[in-house]
Order: C-alpha cells, then structure tokens, then sequence
C-alpha cells in the first residue's frame, strides 16, 4: 500500500505521537508498504529537510490552530496517489482540513486520538471543553464520524473518551502501539548522554523523559523528590525534555527553595545516542503525568531494561501493574512521593529482576512490529469497506 499520514508537525519536540509515526512508518517499509506525511509545517523547516520519509509542508495562515487551505485542496489533487490514508490527532486543522479533502476524494481513512479525547482535559480546562464541544459538533466530531476506524492504543483509553463530546458516534478499535528494538548499550551512549549533565558525574539517578508540561506532572516529581532526598542522598534526579512554555525555570526554583537544586540536573531534550545512554544508565523511568495515552517513552524505557515509576494516569499502567515491569501510584504528590519509596525499598535483586520483567513486557506487548501488522489490519479493512 501507498499510505498518507496527516499530522499537524512532524517537530520531534512534540513527542510521542511523531516518534510513533516514524517507528511505525519503518516497519510498515519493511511489510512493503510506502509512506509519505503531509503536514502544518512551515517549508524549509529543518525537522521537515530531516524527516526519513517524504513529507509535504503545506505551512499555516493561523499559527496555532494551524488552518490553511492548501492542506485540503493538496489532498484532494494527490489521493490517487494512496491507497488509505491515517490522520494523527484533533484539535487542529491538520484532522479537520484533511478530513475535507479526504471527503472530495473518497480515500479511505482510519484516525488516531491520541489521548485528545481523555476526560482530564475536560476536567482542568472546562472553559475551553465547551469551546470543543462546539467544534466537535461542527466539524471535530464529523472526522471520527466518517473515519473507517478510529484507533485506539488500550482498552483504558477508548473507555475514558466515552461520553467526553456529545453527538457524532464512530467505530471503535483497539490496535497495538509501541517503538522500536533499541540500539545495544555502548560506551558511547553513557559518553554522549554524560556529556549534557557533567555535573551528575558517576552518581545514581531517576530519569523523567518528556515534554515539560504541567500534564506530565513534572512539579509532582520535584515535589516528591523533595520528600525523599535526605533519605535517598546517593541518587540525583535528571529531568530531561524540550521546555516550550517556560515550566523549567518554575521547577528550578521550587528545587531551590526545598533546598535540591544541586540534586536535580536538567540536560533539555535529548535525542540519539544521549537519550539510550539515559535510558540505559538510569535505575529507574519516572512519568508522574495526570495524562497520558501511551507514553511512548514508558516503552522506550522498558526496552532498555530500565523499571517503570508511574502513575495509574498512564493509560497502560494496567499492564505494567500485571507484569511487574513497575510500579504505580495515584497522581498526586504524595502518590509519587509513594513510588520514589517503594522504589527505594526494594532490594537490588528486586530492581533487576524488575527490569528483566520490563524487558519482556515490551518484547510482547510493546514492539513495533505489533503496531504496524495491526495497523496493516485496519487500513485493509478501511480500502475494503470504501
């Protein structure tokens, strides 16, 4: 198949939804299906020049929302090209705008949430939940609506967007997600990582990977970690991600105010050789979020054989909890503050065999290869049913 891919940026510094799609996009290659990603980014953008596959920047009249004409009419002009199409999230005009073009071409599509239908955004921003309802009505609601699938990552995830928005019913399915087989622990990922956080030196640490935003629950953590140092005074605490809404500074001030600011090393965003060297050197993955559809970087982490800290915000935390890849807690600070004790508490042959555990889970549930063959799965459907 010959497969188009709709997201709004294909900017790494947005997460996992774009990490997703370029694991995914490779071993969807290796099945002998083709990919090529039309996008809201600005042409000439440097992640659009770095980006493996083909990708189409149609650009952006309204920065944030992203609308554009160009996006529906190029759709419309090139969809003999494709076989199916897959459009990644909501709330933007990269889902509504292909959805136009899609619809004045007939080619068949199937539609990726992305946990943007979980209740907690209802629940923290009830002003601008009604706004969406609006738009769910007018137009949001009309792209699940008249997709062939709307994908879903786990059976925790389609039940909490149940009920979220009103009107506009759409089929439901559960398809595998996951990331790819990393590299095998080097030197030189231990180097490169220790390059950006020279203060940490060969001490111990926590890792939290991720956006910096008030979601992932990033103030929780320092919160915890506050908590439990003095206890804990071998092990330092790296936060590592991209800070796009000014957060870092906030945290960097509460940690000195309690006092850690020298326990706490903030490398930014890492990528390549620096974030396995992370993964790999770290005792244990921390990803305190009040949200999260997936987390592509809980997998990540376990595929290095690195135990998981979480909390039951996490949509597969019910899986981690089953397989004793690691540990959860409510997300609140004294839940988290739980995590980083029982943590603690448990012996070193406890914390290996955790990780051997991590491991295996990611190996059943967790690979890409899974995700793709699901994937192929539904598209097949989509073309069969056009």
């Amino acid at each position: 198949m010959n497969i188009l891919r709709v997201i709004a940026s294909i900017d790494p510094r947005d997460g996992g939804p774009v990490e997703g799609l370029m694991h995914c996009a490779d071993a969807m290659r290796m099945r002998g299906h083709d990919t090529e990603v039309v996008t809201l980014d600005e042409p000439g953008s440097a992640h659009v020049a770095a980006f493996p596959y083909p990708v189409h920047p149609q650009g952006r009249m309204i920065r944030r929302y992203g609308y554009t004409p160009k996006l529906a009419r190029w759709i419309a002009r090139n969809a003999s090209r494709f076989d199916a199409a897959v459009i990644h999230g909501l709330w933007n005009h990269a889902s509504v705008g292909s959805w136009q073009g899609l619809q004045r071409s007939g080619l068949p599509y199937v539609a990726f949430t992305h946990g943007m239908m979980d209740p907690w955004f209802r629940d923290t921003y009830r002003v601008k939940h009604v706004a969406k309802q609006i738009f769910w009505t007018l137009w949001q609601g009309k792209v699940l609506r008249d997709a062939s699938e709307v994908l879903f990552t786990s059976e925790q995830e389609r039940l909490s967007a149940r009920g979220v928005f009103y009107g506009h019913a759409y089929r439901e399915t559960i398809i595998a997600y996951g990331t790819t087989v990393p590299p095998p622990e080097s030197a030189a990922q231990r180097e490169a990582f220790h390059a950006l956080v020279p203060a940490l030196g060969a001490r111990p640490y926590l890792l939290f990977l991720s956006r910096l935003h008030e979601k992932k629950g990033c103030d929780l953590l320092v919160e915890a970690f506050a908590k439990i140092a003095s206890a804990q005074p071998g092990t330092d605490l790296v936060i590592a991600g991209p800070d796009a809404g000014g957060l870092q500074a906030r945290l960097q001030g509460w940690a000195a105010d309690a006092g850690i600011a020298g326990r706490i090393h903030w490398p930014g965003m890492l990528s390549g050789a620096a974030k396995y060297g992370a993964f790999y050197g770290a005792e244990a993955f921390v990803l305190p979020s009040h949200q999260e559809n997936f987390g592509i970087a809980v997998a990540e982490a376990m595929a290095c054989g690195t135990p998981v800290l979480i909390t039951d915000k996490v949509n597969i935390w019910r899986e981690i909890a089953a397989t004793g890849s690691g540990l959860v807690e409510p997300d609140s600070t004294e839940g988290v503050a739980g995590l980083l004790r029982r943590w603690f508490a448990l012996t070193p042959a406890a914390r290996g065999e955790m990780g051997e555990r991590a491991r295996e889970c990611f190996r059943q549930r967790f690979h890409i290869d899974a995700a793709a063959a699901d994937l192929e799965l539904a598209l097949e459907r989509a073309r069969r049913t056009k």
